[in-house]
């Protein structure tokens, strides 16, 4: 008897063990243990949610004309579904717009930023247009309500007359003249995997004043759109000061791998919105 009584006192404080090894597991896996506090917790969550929002998202895309041609309206429908093929109802607000569609031409000659209006069910739509033939990539950046940031592409061949390819190289100049605006871009760090603060310094072309007076783009100072020479990479960055008016925008981002990148910056002045493109190598 007395032997039994031990052999089950051992089994019980074994179970007992092994049930609070589990939970403090579980505590560590979900950021509310090990040490690194709530704020810690948080992020990490968001990180994980961020990097399954798109295997939670699917989205189908349907263009007006089967076969679509150049210089002619063109309207694209995006339906938004969970895994499961049932339609999102809810999506957050992401610098005053539900949706970002970005439209680029293969070679990224071409540049267009527009917002499809949400018609409710899952349902997005907008018109556009495409400037010549060939091959465009359509990119949609979103937030579902409850998940994390999403972006889901789409590849569109347009008949008609295509442009002359335009090499992707590197610029050897950083200032730009934009309507009688120079914009010149400076970079802290170009190298792959390290955070980059990508300065917009703008002034009067022929005076050299510094503009101070630009005016909120989609209620932030500007935003920016980078790819990667290959499309493959595509970062939307916002801008460190919101209410910044100039004479300098500040971005801080991160390029995921080398290679070539075309940064596009988008502002606005007089009721103007204006765009500054520049192609940089990241080491």
């Amino acid at each position: 008897m007395k032997k039994l009584v031990v052999v089950l006192l051992t089994v019980v404080v074994l179970l007992s063990a092994c049930s609070k090894s589990k939970t403090e597991h579980v505590m560590q896996q979900d950021g509310s243990g090990g040490g690194h506090g709530t704020h810690a917790g948080m992020g990490h969550e968001a990180a994980e949610k961020s990097s399954t929002s798109d295997t939670q998202t699917q989205v189908d895309w349907k263009l007006s004309a089967e076969k679509p041609e150049a210089k002619q309206q063109i309207t694209i429908s995006l339906q938004v579904n969970d895994q499961k093929g049932k339609p999102l109802q809810q999506f957050d607000i992401n610098h005053e717009k539900k949706m970002h569609l970005i439209i680029v031409s293969k070679d990224l000659s071409y540049f267009d930023h527009i917002h499809p209006e949400y018609k409710g069910n899952g349902s997005f739509e907008v018109t556009a247009s495409f400037p010549a033939g060939g091959d465009y990539k359509l990119i949609a950046d979103f937030i579902p309500a409850g998940l994390g940031a999403v972006t889901q592409t789409h590849w569109v061949q347009v008949q008609g007359a295509a442009s002359p390819s335009v090499p992707i190289q590197p610029d050897t100049a950083m200032t730009k003249t934009i309507d009688g605006k120079s914009i010149t871009l400076s970079a802290e760090s170009l190298t792959a995997g390290k955070e980059t603060l990508l300065t917009f310094h703008m002034e009067e072309a022929g005076t050299k004043k510094p503009i101070t007076n630009l005016q909120p783009y989609l209620g932030a100072v500007g935003h920016v759109v980078i790819l990667s020479a290959d499309t493959e990479q595509y970062l939307h960055v916002h801008p460190m000061d919101e209410k910044a008016a100039g004479p300098d925008a500040q971005f801080m981002t991160t390029f995921p791998k080398a290679g070539t990148y075309k940064i596009w910056g988008q502002f606005q002045r007089d009721g103007k919105v204006f765009i500054v493109a520049y192609v940089v190598q990241v080491k």
